[in-house]
């Protein structure tokens, strides 16, 4: 957004009008001793042009690599016009709408944004979204304790496939509070999680069962019997979702026989570019008579007196975000921006459009595996996949990994740091955007 500075006339007017001498005039009853030294290290101004060159400079330091990397955030096409609607004024500067009657336009798309994405999901009620993925798993956790009141152990099963960041960052926020997260391992052939060991559950006092679909290793698991086996234990459960693997993948909302209780993920792959780590969001849908247990902001569609429609936040008030203990969250925080350029995104590709970038991400992958097979390299799961696998690059992956980084090419996530056990594997990733230039040009590196 255009910044335009106050000129020195500008300045030396507004102190005019105060009775001021200078602007340190304005904080002559702060002491001395208390008052923060000039910047160091910081240089003088410099003009627009030298700026522009220098910014340019700093970001050619990165380079131009061929990314495969994945791992929880992707590299998808963004159409041009989803960025230059969504920096508008009237969406770049927009804040959250507490005034619906100052708010309309914002209001009528994020209940826009939560109309595409109970579809896209199958569910039936979505909120105005939250901080990221990770931080949406672990209100899901907290919101099906509050589901789930004939459990008394506040026991979550938690996939060990399941993203080790969403892991951390869910055990962080509700480690303190009573909530214990059971981790669940994952079968070693197929990648998914071992059914025998969820058996070992019954009988057992649990209060959520968490799957992910796809799970970290990019590998499919058997959504409907794991439901069904929760379903039959009257055990919530939480789907944690890949947004784009959803256009051919059944909806969590028809998982097993009624569904998914809550779905979560990350929206980073419907419009938002990698950027160095964010911002990005999280999204959370669940069914109707869970409603008054989600978290966040909630528009809903209405009609004044004289029956004209309108947008207005919905069952809960403004107060009820800062009742504390009392409050169905403390933390969320509505990505509106990024919210935007999701909803635009979505309307821009529509249903055929996220229908045909899913199945190129599934080709580009399975063709990726095709190839390095040829080189020796296979996936080191058996099971199912959509745009994600671990490759079993030997004793030298990291050597390997590094050589390839130095010839352009990030070949993927190495799984030492986080999984042990996989020293010598890499998650590697090919969505739309990777060519069949881009997939040889992966394996002569790897050569």
């Amino acid at each position: 957004m255009p910044f335009i500075p106050h000129t020195e006339d500008d300045i030396r007017d507004m102190l005019q009008q105060i009775g001021a001498g200078s602007i340190e005039d304005l904080f002559e009853e702060i002491p001395a001793d208390l008052r923060a030294p000039p910047l160091s290290g910081i240089p003088e101004g410099l003009p627009e042009m030298e700026v522009t060159r220098l910014m340019q400079q700093r970001a050619t330091r990165d380079g131009e690599p061929l990314n495969f990397i994945g791992a929880g955030a992707y590299e998808h096409h963004i159409p041009a016009a989803v960025w230059q609607i969504a920096t508008r004024g009237e969406f770049y500067s927009a804040y959250t709408p507490y005034q619906a009657e100052a708010s309309q336009g914002t209001l009528q798309l994020i209940y826009e944004y939560q109309t595409m994405i109970t579809r896209l999901t199958g569910m039936e009620v979505s909120n105005a979204s939250l901080y990221d993925g990770a931080s949406a798993l672990a209100e899901a956790v907290l919101m099906a304790v509050r589901i789930n009141r004939r459990s008394k152990s506040n026991r979550i099963l938690v996939p060990g496939a399941l993203h080790p960041a969403y892991r951390a960052v869910t055990r962080s926020i509700v480690g303190n509070q009573g909530i214990e997260l059971v981790e669940l391992p994952w079968d070693d052939r197929l990648g998914s999680i071992d059914a025998n060991g969820l058996e070992a559950f019954d009988g057992q006092d649990i209060t959520a069962l968490v799957i992910a679909q796809p799970n970290f290793f990019g590998v499919l698991e058997d959504v409907d019997a794991l439901t069904r086996w929760a379903e039959a234990r009257g055990v919530p459960v939480i789907a944690v979702v890949n947004p784009v693997s959803l256009a051919l993948l059944k909806p969590p909302g028809e998982w097993g026989e009624r569904g998914a209780d809550i779905a979560v993920g990350e929206g980073q792959p419907l419009g938002a570019p990698l950027s160095g780590g964010g911002p990005y969001f999280g999204f959370m849908t669940t069914r109707r008579e869970h409603i008054r247990q989600m978290p966040g902001r909630i528009v809903g569609r209405a009609e004044d007196a004289d029956g004209r429609p309108g947008f207005v936040l919905t069952l809960q008030a403004r107060e009820q975000h800062i009742r504390r203990s009392k409050a169905t969250s403390n933390i969320c925080t509505n990505q509106g921006l990024v919210v935007t350029a999701a909803t635009i995104h979505m309307a821009l590709l529509g249903d055929a459009g996220l229908t045909r970038v899913a199945e190129a991400c599934w080709q580009n992958t399975h063709q990726l595996a095709a190839r390095l097979s040829g080189e020796g390299i296979r996936p080191r799961f058996a099971g199912d996949h959509f745009h994600e696998m671990v490759f079993d690059f030997g004793p030298d992956a990291q050597a390997r990994v590094a050589q390839m980084s130095r010839q352009g090419v990030l070949a993927g996530h190495p799984l030492a740091a986080e999984y042990p056990d996989l020293a010598n594997c890499v998650l590697a990733c090919a969505t739309e955007t990777k060519t069949a230039g881009d997939l040889d040009r992966y394996v002569e590196a790897l050569a």
